[in-house]
């Protein structure tokens, strides 16, 4: 069924090995990861540092991983650094998490990606001390946690605004786009919540990273968040959702109208990258190679079709 390889405007998102390995797939695994999309037949492949170890083993193997993208002929158009501590209430936290996030981007630069990508902020709780780094936060989780003690908004918005400020001019200091993406359990859920908070930190370089699933479940209007965030956006999830959960499924099998989607696209004259995100255990699908093949061919066809070849 491989029909690669694919346009590098197609990219395997880093969901394939979560799904396969787990969360986070073994970082020691890396070149594997490249190894396996790159046989799939994808050119273009995400790559995920979770956590600051995570990100410090890319650092320290930065040339070996550079070596591998290069054997396999593949691109990281964004490597992605996961740091939820950016969000945190405590000041000193978010600052440590600063200094990760530069080690990361120093990678990115290294490994030729045009950008770096992280949830929105975390939502501002009393997390428990051994939380773990998760993808979503569920509501079951959220609900059960408060604010901790003293919690003032006005001053935690205004400190987060200037942190994540820091954060972008970092990445701009190694010429990167900086993508939040929206998930659940993040002040980032939709274009709207996104566009405010870019209005607060106001920084050229920090772009939305639509996510199709997760924008369908939280009920945000997909052709209308293309229109209204269109000059900052440059990469784009994809995959489907049913509308009752989170999931990442296969287009087609779950209830997103594609056409105006794919139109309002076309209407902005995109030209980034689609990352293809479907799985997640969450999902439950079972053949993921069938299922990113399946994904990658749909994609090139629309690609094709609404004129949005790079």
């Amino acid at each position: 069924m491989n029909m690669g390889p694919y346009t590098r405007q197609i990219t395997c998102a880093y969901l394939y090995p979560i799904t396969l390995y787990g969360y986070p797939p073994d970082i020691q695994d890396t070149v594997k990861h490249i190894e396996e999309m790159a046989a799939m037949g994808f050119r273009s492949i995400e790559l995920e540092g979770i956590g600051p170890s995570n990100i410090q083993y890319l650092y320290q193997h930065q040339e070996i991983i550079g070596e591998a993208l290069a054997r396999y002929d593949c691109s990281l158009p964004v490597l992605c650094l996961v740091l939820p501590q950016l969000g945190a209430a405590d000041s000193a936290r978010r600052n440590e998490s600063l200094e990760c996030f530069e080690m990361g981007c120093e990678v990115a630069k290294k490994l030729g990606a045009a950008g770096v990508l992280d949830n929105g902020p975390l939502l501002p709780l009393e997390y428990p001390g051994n939380a773990p780094i998760l993808r979503h936060y569920s509501e079951d989780l959220l609900n059960n946690l408060g604010l901790p003690a003293g919690f003032i908004w006005n001053d935690y918005q205004a400190s987060l605004v200037n942190t994540f400020r820091k954060a972008c001019n970092i990445a701009a200091k190694y010429q990167l786009i900086y993508h939040l993406h929206p998930c659940e359990g993040s002040l980032i859920t939709s274009a709207d919540s996104f566009l405010n908070f870019a209005d607060a930190v106001n920084s050229s370089n920090l772009f939305f990273n639509m996510d199709t699933a997760n924008q369908f479940y939280f009920r945000d209007n997909l052709p209308l968040s293309v229109l209204r965030v269109a000059e900052k956006i440059s990469y784009i999830h994809i995959s489907d959702n049913s509308g009752s959960r989170v999931e990442h499924l296969v287009p087609g099998d779950g209830n997103i109208y594609w056409n105006s989607f794919f139109e309002a696209l076309r209407a902005i004259n995109f030209k980034g990258n689609f990352g293809i995100d479907v799985g997640g255990a969450e999902t439950g699908i079972r053949d993921m190679e069938t299922a990113y093949l399946r994904t990658a061919k749909w994609l090139q066809e629309n690609i094709n079709k609404y004129s949005l070849n790079q």
